[in-house]
C-alpha cells in the first residue's frame, strides 16, 4: 500500500517539485478526454490530482474507473497549475499532483446524497447516514472547534490549579426539575440507578472533601422533548470552587470565555462584563436570557393607559395585568403584516392581542395615526411618546395582559422585530451576566413554593431574615451568563450551613424524611465542615453553536439524537432480548402480552 506523506490541506506552491503521497476519498471526477482530473479529499484538505496518458498510462488507465468516495492513494510529483486554472478559494490552489501511480484502497456504493449539497438535504437522511455526513468540510471544521474549546477549557484551568475529576455516571435519582433516565440494577431487584442530569451533589462532596477547585467535562442527561437547542444527552463544563463569592466565579469564567472567543474567533471580549439583575432583565426585557445586541427597551405604561378610554387596556390593569409595550424604529410593516404576521407571532405565546399605532409629525408634534388614537388625548399620546423616546416613523407595540404573558410574548417579538430590521450584526457578541435571582418562585397550582434554580443555592446575606418573613422576597446568590439572547451558563454559591438548608427545605415543603430519602447522603456531608463553595456549569454544546454559528445543535454533535429523541444511525432505543428483560426482573406491556398469549395457546 502506498504510504501517505503528507495529507490533502497541506501542499503549497513552495512545494513544487516535491515527490509525495496523498490518500484521502475523491470527493469530484472530471474526465476530459485527454487528461483526468480528481479532487482529493481528506480531513486536512482537498487537493487536484491530475493524470496524464502520455507519461502515465496505467495510472490514467485506472484513474478512469474512479467514482466518487472511493478511497484512493496517489503518489506523484507536486507541480504548479496552468495559468488561469488557479483556483483562490482553496488554500492548495496554486498546486496539483500529477499522478504517477495510483491505488484504490476501496471503493463505496453510491452515497445517499452528495458532500457538496448536504445542507440541501433532508436532516433524516444526513443523520441515518451520518457516517456521509461527517466527511463534509463544515461538520469536520464545527467538530475541530468543538476540540480546540475543550483543550482550552482544560488548558486554562489547569493552569489555575483545578483538578479533573470524573464523577459517577451511576447515581441515585434526585429531583433535579427533569425527568431522570433510568437504569435497572440486576444485582438489586426492583432498584434503580438514575443517569446524572448534573454532577451537582458530587462536585459539592468534593468541595467537602477539601478538593477545593473541581472541573470536569462531562455528559449529562435529561428525559425530555429534545428542542433545537436541548438534547436528551448533553455535554457541560462543569465547575465547583472553595472560598469564593459570586465575583471570584465571576471573574474566573469571564477570563475563560475571552480566551475562548479570542482564540476561536479571535474576538476580544471585554471584562469585565455588564450585569443585570434579573429584575431589570424582565422589566426592560422581558425575559432573563436578553440580547444587548441592540436596544428597543420594552416600557410598562400601564399608568398611562389606565387613563384611557380604550376598554382593552383599562380592563387589563383593573384586574391587575399590565400594559407593556416596544417601539420600533423606522418600521417597515403594512397593517396586513401587523395584523397577519406579528399579531399571529405573539398569539403563539399566549397574548390575546397585538395594539399598534404609528408615529406620525402633525403640527410640529409627534402623535398617534390610526384607530388607537380616539382612545387617548393628545396629553396621553406625549407621555407614551415620551416614555419610548420615540421617532416619526416608528411603530408602537402592546399587549395588554397578566405581566407574565405580557413578557412572554414580547420578549420574542422584540427577537423578531430586531431581525427582521436587521438592528444588530451577526457577528456581534454582548455578554451579560443576570444576577439576583429570587431564591424562590410561587407555584399557584400546589401552592408552595419551588426553586428558583435548585434547593442548594444560597439567599443573599443581607437576605436571610427574609426567610421567615418574605420568601418571595428573598433574592439567591445564583447568575447566569447570557449572550444574544441565548444563556450558555449558570451557576450559584451553595448553602454550607445545615441549619440555612434546613429552613429553605421547610419552604420548599421538603419534609425531614422526603430530604433524607432524596439527599441524605449528601445532607450527611454538609454536618462535617463543608466550606463557602459556589460553581457553575456552562452548555458546551451552546457555546460551540455560538462559535460556529449554527441554530441547530444537531450540527455540534458527533452522534446527535433527533427532536423524538433516537438516534437514526444506530435506530435507538431499540427492543431488547426477552432474556435480558428477566434478568433485570422486567416486563414491558408487550412482554406481558406475549406471556398471556402463550398462557392462552397452551390451553
Amino acid at each position: 500500500m502506498l504510504k501517505r506523506t503528507h495529507t490533502c490541506g497541506q501542499l503549497r506552491l513552495s512545494d513544487a517539485g516535491k515527490k509525495v503521497t496523498l490518500a484521502g476519498w475523491a470527493h469530484s471526477y472530471r474526465d476530459h478526454g485527454n487528461l483526468v482530473f480528481i479532487d482529493l479529499r481528506d480531513k486536512f484538505g482537498l487537493t487536484q490530482l491530475v493524470f496524464n496518458p502520455v507519461t502515465h498510462p496505467q495510472a490514467h488507465k485506472l484513474a478512469k474507473t474512479v467514482r466518487c468516495e472511493w478511497v484512493i492513494a496517489a503518489k506523484g510529483l507536486i507541480q504548479p497549475r496552468s495559468e488561469g486554472m488557479e483556483n483562490p478559494k482553496l488554500p492548495t490552489g496554486q498546486i496539483e499532483l500529477a499522478v504517477e501511480q495510483l491505488e484504490i484502497l476501496n471503493v463505496s456504493k453510491t452515497p445517499p446524497f452528495e458532500i457538496d449539497g448536504a445542507e440541501k438535504t433532508g436532516e433524516e437522511l444526513r443523520l441515518t447516514s451520518r457516517y456521509i455526513d461527517l466527511r463534509r468540510p463544515r461538520m469536520q471544521e464545527i467538530l475541530r472547534v468543538r476540540h480546540r474549546v475543550a483543550k482550552i477549557v482544560r488548558d486554562y484551568f489547569d493552569r489555575l490549579g483545578f483538578l479533573e475529576i470524573e464523577t459517577p455516571f451511576l447515581a441515585k435519582s434526585t429531583p433535579e426539575g427533569a425527568r431522570d433516565f433510568l437504569v435497572p440494577s440486576r444485582l438489586h431487584k426492583d432498584c434503580f440507578y438514575a443517569l446524572p442530569q448534573s454532577p451537582q451533589l458530587f462536585k459539592q462532596i468534593l468541595m467537602v472533601g477539601g478538593l477545593d477547585k473541581y472541573f470536569q467535562i462531562v455528559r449529562c442527561f435529561r428525559d425530555e422533548d429534545p428542542r433545537a437547542d436541548r438534547q436528551a444527552e448533553f455535554t457541560q463544563i462543569d465547575v465547583e470552587m472553595s472560598f469564593v463569592d459570586t465575583n471570584d466565579v465571576i471573574g474566573v469564567h469571564e477570563n475563560l470565555i475571552a480566551k475562548i472567543w479570542k482564540k476561536i474567533l479571535d474576538v476580544d471580549v471585554k471584562a469585565p462584563m455588564r450585569r443585570l439583575s434579573y429584575k431589570e432583565a424582565l422589566d426592560d426585557y422581558g425575559t432573563d436570557r436578553p440580547d444587548l445586541r441592540f436596544d428597543m427597551k420594552l416600557k410598562d405604561i400601564s399608568d398611562i393607559a389606565e387613563k384611557s378610554t380604550f376598554k382593552v387596556f383599562t380592563s387589563a390593569v383593573e384586574k391587575g395585568g399590565i400594559v407593556k409595550g416596544l417601539c420600533a424604529p423606522g418600521q417597515k410593516y403594512s397593517r396586513s403584516d401587523i395584523e397577519k404576521t406579528l399579531t399571529g407571532f405573539v398569539a403563539d405565546y399566549g397574548a390575546k392581542g397585538l395594539v399598534w399605532a404609528k408615529l406620525k409629525k402633525e403640527n410640529g408634534k409627534l402623535s398617534f395615526v390610526g384607530g388607537l388614537s380616539k382612545f387617548f388625548d393628545p396629553q396621553l399620546q406625549q407621555k407614551i411618546i415620551k416614555r419610548f423616546k420615540a421617532k416619526e416613523g416608528d411603530m408602537l407595540l402592546f399587549v395588554a395582559d397578566s405581566k407574565s404573558v405580557a413578557n412572554k410574548a414580547l420578549a420574542p417579538l422584540r427577537c423578531k422585530l430586531a431581525k427582521d430590521l436587521k438592528l444588530y450584526d451577526k457577528k456581534s457578541f454582548e455578554f451579560v451576566w443576570v444576577i439576583d435571582f429570587p431564591l424562590f418562585e410561587f407555584n399557584e397550582d400546589e401552592k408552595r413554593y419551588d426553586s428558583l434554580h435548585h434547593p442548594f443555592t444560597a439567599p443573599v446575606p443581607e437576605d436571610l431574615d427574609k426567610l421567615e418573613t418574605d420568601p418571595a422576597g428573598v433574592r439567591s446568590q445564583a447568575y447566569d451568563i447570557v449572550v444574544n439572547g441565548s444563556e450558555i451558563g449558570g451557576g450559584s454559591i451553595r448553602i454550607h450551613n445545615m441549619k440555612v438548608q434546613q429552613k429553605v427545605f421547610d419552604l420548599l415543603s421538603i419534609s425531614k424524611k422526603q430530604a433524607q430519602q432524596q439527599f441524605g447522603f449528601f445532607l450527611k456531608a454538609l454536618e462535617y465542615g463543608a466550606p463557602p463553595h459556589g460553581g457553575i456549569a456552562f452548555g458546551l454544546d451552546r457555546l460551540i453553536m455560538l462559535l460556529t454559528g449554527t441554530e441547530n445543535i444537531r450540527d455540534v454533535i458527533a452522534f446527535p439524537k433527533t427532536q423524538r429523541g433516537q438516534c437514526l444511525l444506530t435506530d435507538a432505543p431499540s427492543e431488547v432480548d426477552p432474556k435480558q428483560l428477566e434478568e433485570l426482573n422486567l416486563r414491558t406491556q408487550k412482554h406481558l402480552r406475549a406471556i398471556e398469549q402463550n398462557t392462552n395457546d397452551q390451553k
